[in-house]
């Protein structure tokens, strides 16, 4: 199962490297949608990630999301096996990490996000996802909602991206929600 993932993993950042540019502009009203069906539109704190690698592109999510007082937060690798959430401002400078990822400063604020935007390679329609990886997203989830039963976490993708039945074992996360270009697909 493993070797499939692999395979899938590679596949699947070719594939989204190759398509990347024929995308247009992506409409993140959707999120907002369900930030207020899901909190009754209360400034909820905002778990993404600064996008590389030909991920989808949130940065202008931010943008309004910080107008609208949203607070931000992205992930800070701090070993190995542990990602933590640390406050951002949208126009505050970000730090290289060892991956090549951008990242808060250590210094930032600690903070449980409500809502986890997670980046993903590719997933299925039962809400599974293969990452890069590492397990950071899978174990700093299930950390996250021992502390916050309520949070939410949406993946977050290009419709291409989307495999018919991926592979999972026990240290996979299910996610809550995957958000596309084309629309939201939830388990309901």
């Amino acid at each position: 199962m493993e070797k499939d993932k692999v395979y899938l993993r590679k596949k699947y950042l070719l594939i989204r490297k190759k398509k990347y540019f024929k995308i247009g502009n992506v409409n993140f009203n959707l999120i907002f949608r369900l930030i207020i069906k899901n909190f009754n539109n209360k400034k909820i704190i905002i778990g993404g990630y600064y996008p590389s690698f030909y991920e989808v592109d949130t940065l202008s999510f931010f943008k309004k999301a910080s107008e609208k007082k949203f607070k931000i937060a992205l992930p800070l690798v701090k070993s190995a096996t542990v990602m933590r959430f640390k406050s951002w401002n949208y126009k505050e400078p970000l730090n290289v990490s060892k991956f090549g990822t951008l990242e808060p400063s250590q210094n930032n604020k600690e903070v449980t996000p409500d809502l986890i935007m997670v980046p993903l390679v590719t997933y299925d329609n039962k809400l599974n996802r293969i990452g890069y990886g590492k397990g950071y997203y899978d174990r700093s989830l299930k950390k996250i909602k021992k502390i916050n039963k309520k949070v939410i976490s949406l993946g977050i993708a290009y419709s291409f991206q989307e495999y018919k039945k991926i592979p999972i074992n026990k240290y996979d996360f299910k996610l809550d929600y995957i958000f596309t270009e084309q629309g939201i697909i939830s388990s309901n």
